[in-house]
């Protein structure tokens, strides 16, 4: 795990939601929502202020790769 996680590092913070929230499923999570979740993570040290629509759509699909794994 990177010391610090930025917005640009969708993969990783993918990885921690799927980890965090096994159970759920990205695709019905609001990006309001995402953005908290993302922001609560252990290691977040980027400005919450510097998400927007594209960077969240980008987590949201890599932790989305990462529940079709768990649940097929």
């Amino acid at each position: 795990m990177p010391p610090e996680i930025l917005w640009t590092d969708a993969e990783e913070i993918g990885i921690q939601l799927s980890e965090k929230f096994p159970d759920v499923d990205p695709l019905a999570v609001r990006f309001t929502d995402l953005h908290k979740y993302v922001t609560e993570l252990s290691g977040f040290a980027d400005d919450p202020t510097k998400s927007n629509e594209s960077r969240l759509e980008a987590i949201q699909m890599a932790w989305h790769e990462e529940w079709k794994e768990l649940h097929g």
